[in-house]
């Protein structure tokens, strides 16, 4: 880890099935004339760590240079699948991730979150339209709590974290938009 690096594996979740984005890996579709990828990664720049969470285009993550971590089964489970597959390769003892199709996150996210954690606890998102559990950042720890949610049957992200201790981030409605359809992209 670099001098003044942050103890934080950063992972983009980028592996959704696109349904609603007509099939399209979200990835790499453009926004403001750039790949949604590419933004995503640069909100991580800096971390010791950063993983991709793919199930598809592996290649094309691959070549941008960072891990590629894929789900247990290729079933596009969801983006719970995608962080327990992160924190399975995490290296470090903090998680943060970041959806992929969430362009306008502030640049200064990461010190932000960082800024908030609690020990041994969990600091999420939430916008004036409630939480954003896909922008969070996790003690490594919580790997556990995670798994025991999993194996229960549990899959929505807004519930994998009870009983966790937490710290809310807030993000402006801006910051929070996500990309989930072609208009979505204006």
């Amino acid at each position: 880890m670099g001098e003044g690096a942050l103890p934080v594996t950063g992972v983009v979740l980028a592996g959704g099935a696109g349904r609603r984005m007509g099939g399209q890996d979200k990835g790499f579709v453009t926004w403001s004339g750039e790949p949604l990828i590419h933004i995503a990664v640069r909100r991580l720049t800096g971390l010791p760590q950063v993983l991709i969470s793919a199930n598809r285009s592996l290649g094309r993550y691959r070549a941008l240079g960072y891990e590629v971590v894929t789900d247990e089964n290729d079933d596009f489970a969801g983006p719970l699948a995608g962080l327990r597959a992160a924190f399975r390769h995490a290296a470090q003892p903090w998680v943060l991730s970041v959806p992929v199709d969430t362009p306008c996150l502030p640049p200064d996210l990461v010190a932000r979150l960082w800024a908030s954690r609690i020990t041994q606890g969990l600091v999420v998102a939430r916008s004036p339209r409630g939480p954003e559990p896909l922008v969070c950042l996790a003690d490594a720890r919580l790997r556990t709590l995670l798994e025991d949610y999993w194996r229960a049957g549990g899959r929505r992200a807004q519930d994998w974290f009870a009983g966790a201790d937490m710290a809310w981030f807030d993000l402006s409605d801006a910051e929070a938009a996500n990309c989930n359809e072609p208009a979505d992209l204006r």
